[in-house]
């Protein structure tokens, strides 16, 4: 096989904004997801049973689906329901960038709602009690004593969550969305390159993801609770 990487190195500052496109949604993605999952985690545990069976309906719901859908969902069926509420005459853009954003923080928030809520209940009752004996209230107990020993807690696992969604956001290439992955698919496409292109970005994908699997367990090392 006649392989030629001088295509790929011609197409570095392309594949570079699609590569920052890549880490952009990955961060925006990973703090909105983390921000709601918390806040789902509070509802699956809260005392109101209405509250906690609604949030436990959407983290099932979203954790039963493949990404894929909830992706092709956002963007084939939102406009047209926007467009029979509206009343309007042409179903409403949605685009794809905003597609991709709404429905991976959607998605990751009941995964992080998962391991946040986990996080919670490993923190001894003893303490929540000890709070309320000081007088704070649930809110000032969550954000100072619970919610920070939680986060610490399930560091490692959020930070492997959030490795999981770096690779899951190169599924934005189904709407055309220019990632990483899409804009090396478009390049491959162009030149007739498919495998040195496909390479490249597997290359890339491996030695990032290897160097933060070794990050997270430097982490989980260095956070891990000795006896």
């Amino acid at each position: 096989m006649d392989l030629d990487f001088s295509v790929v190195v011609g197409a570095l500052p392309y594949l570079w904004t699609g590569f920052r496109y890549t880490v952009e949604l990955t961060a925006t993605a990973a703090a909105g997801g983390l921000f709601f999952g918390t806040l789902l985690a509070l509802a699956r545990l809260s005392s109101i049973r209405p509250l906690a069976w609604l949030a436990a309906g959407y983290v099932n719901l979203m954790r039963s689906i493949p990404l894929v859908l909830v992706i092709f969902w956002f963007f084939f069926l939102v406009p047209l329901i926007l467009q029979a509420v509206t009343g309007a005459e042409r179903p409403p853009q949605v685009g794809a960038e905003r597609t991709a954003l709404v429905t991976f923080v959607m998605f990751e928030a009941a995964f992080f709602c998962e391991i946040m809520r986990a996080g919670i209940q490993s923190i001894p009752k003893g303490q929540v009690h000890s709070a309320y004996a000081l007088g704070l209230s649930y809110g000032q107990t969550m954000r100072l004593v619970v919610l920070p020993q939680a986060f610490r807690n399930m560091l490692p696992v959020l930070l492997t969550q959030t490795i999981v969604l770096f690779q899951d956001t190169s599924l934005v290439y189904v709407i055309s969305a220019t990632d990483f992955v899409g804009a090396a698919a478009k390049v491959a496409q162009r030149d007739s390159r498919l495998v040195e292109m496909y390479l490249f970005v597997a290359t890339v994908y491996f030695v990032l993801c290897s160097a933060l699997s070794t990050l997270v367990r430097q982490v989980q090392k260095r956070f891990a609770v000795t006896p």
